[in-house]
């Protein structure tokens, strides 16, 4: 069955009042107390108000002595409280006061000791970040390789006010956070653009700007009236109406004016004459890279029409006799057809061609170069060296061929190239297209009134519910908002979001997330989270993130970016000297010479060969392309990836470490056994121990009050997802008055009821009250927890009066996923901080030889540093909840079940659905992405290393191979479409299959 909702859901640790027991009798308790230990037992994690802690990754270290360097440099650092460096991770914590030291100096620290270092960002959603920053993404045209990233990466961060900017190709996006007091987004904007490229803002973490596509307007007046209802808005700070698009870009206090109230407002005022509705900002990136691809398509289709008759001009028209007689007709000092071929080929060169000359300015005077770079030389020698053969010839008389058709269709197909790049790129994005393409257009809203019942109803735009609006969803419709169900029964089907195919029941208190489908029966439901807070937008952020983070290895190709276009004209002028040099010596024959050519036009054709051919491209796509679809791939099947450099970790796991409790286990403690020591009655003692536990939120404890109310009551409904609500409504009657009740934590509860003592927990807490534990009742209690059970002891008067025996089932695929993952070649180890016979227990039925039992949460993190010191990869899977010690400290952190928050920072990967089996897919997925980024690298490389010789003419005097400049041209487009092409085979991912992966033979 697939887990709950509120299975997923992230919950708030105990308090005081919560149930804490001892690492050696706690059992499946570990996980509650675990951030509490960590928080009171470590306190590098105190932070005193107005103190700031920051991560900064530190790059150089290899060995101890380079991290105590590191360390000793921070801690001299005036303002600096507390510093450690963590060497197999490559990071410093700092605990600093902001008051006297900033951010920068920090960095500037570490660098003046050796080592590069930067300030990794706080843990955050895309929105607003806690320190006054804001998150924008912004829209960057113009963008054709790696260089053309590090330019504008380059240029963004040079900015003031900017703390981050990250640029990615693949889907022309670029996202800055910045402090919105020193710089705005219109200022990044003109940034972008004073540097040659075009740029627009995408979304920002504000929430106070709404875009409306608007209907009903048909001449200036309606536009002007527009204008005059959105002015007269209280709380509007400003707007401009678009003509062209038709859409009103409003700027608004949302405590003021919400975006419905604009909508209404505006609506009724018209007379119902204008209809709004929102535009998303998914939806208008989606229509740019549409517009992106349409106008490389005409570009094409322009340059392939002026072309053509280039090309017959050349190679058919000679065959025709009138048509060629035309051409050879003179018109003053030229013939007919150089005329013609100078018109059709100025066309494409200075009018279709003019975004590679714009580019390649742009690069130039950013200090960088590119592929556009490439092209323009080449095109550019191509066609200054005809009109000096042209003018030669009507000067000296003496004619010598042209290459203008050599011009026309090396740019052609470069621009084919580029479309059908632009058509792969854009299908990399589908997981994000799918995504947003969940949510429903419109909601029905139940219309109120001022005591709460519903008078009627009506259809609002989606993305203008608030929270708080109670929605009616009929059978079939999707879910518009998460939220919590108040009325109806269903099934849901939540498997678009959490992966898992079963529908889910919802009743009343049930948690629901938007974009999901009920099936059968109506529902209403209460909006809690809309807008960026919602799992769906959550989800699509973290996506987005991780498409634009960069893998370690794309470093790689970034350096050979940087160098590529100088070392390949370098090259080419190479290639210019040695034939032209050879042919003035007589190297070779002046049968290898063109007709009426001469020794430079030869050796000018290979050097534009080896110009044309050459493609840095192929290398900037290799890796961000995959990634791409990867991590598409992955949130199609439930598994988020956090970024490339997590991927590029994964595949390289070689140990996995799992969490016992609600990861192994299905984290439902249920009680298995109660037994009476003294001579009290069964029902007099179960209701002794829920008296005392029912002050105490621990999850265990509410299993202790339910068996017992199921007990006193025989209440087989108490089973129920509102088992809770009803142990609340029915404990006043049937419990004892409890006083004094405090826990303890590590050991259990202490409370008084009727004057005596009562204690609830493990042994530590009975022996260090004084009491003897019975031969007969450690004997019970070895038998329970080597049966993989948990005993809790009960004491009443300094009374030892019974036991009771506790339950986590394992989770069905434990077994089967841990032989998996020894299949593949990856070890297992178990760390619990339940006892060694409990845990040995559960490990012995999983398969798992690698035990760490009694283990205090602080210490998870240890044991995880433990298997890293020989250089391994360590993957911890944890339930994501109070786990994040251990999460942080592995290689890759795996938060499993943890659907409904997919903002664990503390994770690499979280995996949507609670199946174990998700660890074997989030490995697979990272083997095969990376294993196709090798692939795409040696073919980019490989293309570069054979193509460059045989376009320089190396293999001409010996195989007679030479490539003309315009074949050149089409091997360069169609190596970054070969790129692309490959990365999208990845959309073909399938799930390993257990079967396969154990051998299994099904007959």
């Amino acid at each position: 069955m697939a887990p709950s909702l509120k299975d997923l859901q992230l919950t708030k640790v105990a308090g005081a009042g919560g149930r804490i027991f001892d690492s050696d009798d706690s059992g499946d308790l570990e996980d509650v107390r675990l951030l509490d230990s960590y928080d009171d037992g470590d306190s590098f994690n105190k932070i005193e108000a107005g103190i700031r802690r920051v991560q900064v990754s530190v790059s150089g270290m290899t060995c101890a002595a380079c991290s105590n360097s590191v360390e000793g440099a921070l801690n001299s650092v005036n303002g600096v409280l507390r510093a450690s460096v963590a060497l197999l991770q490559n990071k410093a914590d700092v605990v600093f006061d902001p008051m006297l030291v900033k951010d920068e100096d920090i960095k500037n620290a570490i660098e003046d000791a050796g080592f590069e270092a930067e300030i990794l960002p706080e843990p955050s959603t895309f929105g607003t970040n806690p320190h006054g920053t804001l998150l924008g993404q912004f829209s960057i045209g113009g963008m054709t390789c790696a260089a053309c990233v590090n330019s504008v990466e380059g240029i963004l961060r040079n900015l003031p006010g900017v703390k981050k900017a990250v640029v990615a190709l693949a889907t022309s996006l670029g996202e800055v956070e910045y402090d919105p007091l020193v710089i705005s987004k219109d200022e990044i904007v003109n940034a972008i653009e004073d540097a040659g490229f075009e740029a627009s803002l995408v979304q920002s973490s504000e929430q106070d700007k709404i875009i409306f596509g608007v209907a009903g307007i048909y001449n200036e007046m309606d536009g002007q009236h527009l204008e005059g209802i959105v002015s007269h808005f209280k709380g509007v700070r400003q707007f401009r109406f678009d003509k062209t698009s038709r859409e009103v870009e409003i700027l608004f206090d949302p405590e003021i004016v919400s975006s419905r109230s604009l909508v209404d407002g505006i609506e009724g005022q018209s007379n119902g004459k204008f209809k709004l509705h929102v535009t998303s900002p998914y939806a208008r990136m989606t229509s740019k890279d549409v517009e992106e691809a349409s106008n490389m398509f005409w570009l094409f289709a322009s340059s392939l029409f002026l072309s053509i008759p280039v090309f017959l001009i050349r190679v058919v028209c000679p065959h025709i006799p009138p048509v060629y007689s035309f051409l050879l007709w003179r018109c003053g000092p030229f013939q007919m057809e150089d005329w013609l071929k100078w018109a059709l080929v100025s066309l494409v060169q200075f009018v279709v061609g003019k975004r590679f000359y714009i580019a390649a300015a742009r690069a130039l005077r950013n200090g960088s170069t590119n592929m556009d770079v490439l092209v323009a030389l080449g095109t550019s020698a191509s066609y200054l060296y005809s009109i000096c053969a042209l003018l030669y010839g009507a000067v000296t008389g003496f004619w010598s061929p042209t290459y203008f058709e050599t011009s026309a269709m090396l740019i052609t197909f470069v621009l084919f190239g580029k479309y059908l790049e632009c058509l792969a790129k854009g299908k990399t994005s589908d997981a994000i297209k799918k995504l947003v393409e969940l949510a429903p257009a419109t909601a029905v809203l139940l219309v109120k009134d001022k005591v709460g019942r519903s008078v009627g109803e009506r259809e609002i735009d989606a993305l203008l519910i608030q929270p708080g609006d109670t929605l009616k969803v009929l059978p079939g419709a999707k879910v518009p908002a998460d939220g919590v169900v108040v009325w109806g029964s269903s099934y849901v089907n939540e498997g678009m979001v959490t992966g898992e195919s079963v529908p889910v029941s919802k009743e009343v208190n049930s948690s629901v997330i938007g974009g999901t489908i009920n099936l059968h029966g109506a529902l209403h439901i209460q909006a809690t989270k809309v807008g960026g807070d919602a799992v769906l937008s959550q989800i699509i952020s973290l996506v987005e993130t991780a498409q634009m983070s960069k893998a370690p290895i794309q470093k790689f190709a970034d350096f050979v970016a940087s160098i590529f276009v100088p070392t390949v004209v370098a090259m080419s002028l190479l290639t210019l000297l040695v034939w032209y040099i050879s042919g003035s010596l007589g190297a070779y024959p002046e049968q290898w010479l063109p007709e009426n050519g001469n020794h430079f036009v030869f050796a000018l054709m290979f050097s534009i060969s080896v110009v044309v051919i050459a493609c840095p491209c192929a290398l900037g796509l290799a890796t961000p392309t995959a990634v791409m679809v990867a991590t598409g791939v992955g949130a199609n099947n439930g598994v988020l990836i956090k970024g490339g450099d997590a991927l590029e970790r994964a595949q390289k796991i070689k140990y996995v470490i799992f969490d016992k409790t609600g990861t192994l286990t299905q984290g439902k403690a249920t009680v298995t056994t109660a037994k009476v020591f003294a001579g009290m009655d069964r029902g007099e003692f179960l209701r002794l121990v829920a008296s005392a536990e029912a002050s105490s939120e621990h999850p265990l404890a509410k299993a202790i009050v339910e068996y017992a109310r199921h007990f006193h009551f025989f209440d087989e409904s108490s089973e129920t997802k509102d088992a809770e609500n009803n142990i609340k409504d029915s404990t006043s009657g049937w419990l004892f008055d409890v006083s004094e009740f405090y826990a303890l934590p590590g050991r259990g509860v202490n409370c008084f009821i009727n004057g005596k003592r009562v204690l609830v927990g493990n042994r530590k807490l009975i022996t260090e009250n004084g009491m003897a534990i019975p031969t007969d009742v450690e004997s019970f209690i070895v038998d329970l927890e080597e049966s993989a059970k948990t005993g809790i002891l009960v004491a009443y008067d300094n009374t030892l009066i019974g036991v009771l025996g506790v339950a986590d089932p394992l989770k069905r695929e434990a077994a089967v996923v841990v032989e998996g993952l020894g299949k593949m070649g990856v070890g297992t180890a178990m760390v619990t901080g339940d006892n060694w016979r409990t845990a040995r227990a559960v490990a012995k039925e999983v398969g798992i030889r690698d035990v760490r039992a009694e283990v205090m949460p602080a210490g998870k993190a240890d044991v995880v540093r433990s298997f890293q010191k020989d250089g391994s990869v360590v993957a911890m899977v944890g339930d994501g909840i109070n786990d994040s010690p251990a999460l942080a400290a592995a290689d890759v952190g795996m938060a499993i079940g943890a659907g409904t928050d997919i903002a664990i920072e503390a994770a690499d990967y979280v995996l949507m659905r609670n199946n174990l089996e998700d660890v074997i897919t989030a490995i697979d997925i990272s083997r095969k992405t990376f294993s196709r980024i090798r692939l795409n690298y040696v073919f980019a490389m490989g293309y570069n290393v054979v193509a460059i010789p045989i376009a320089a003419g190396v293999f001409y005097p010996s195989l007679g191979i030479k490539l003309p400049p315009w074949a050149a041209g089409a091997c360069m487009a169609l190596s970054s479409v070969s790129v692309v092409c490959s990365s999208l085979l990845l959309r073909r991912y399938k799930k390993p299959r257990l079967t396969t992966i154990l051998e299994i033979t099904v007959e």
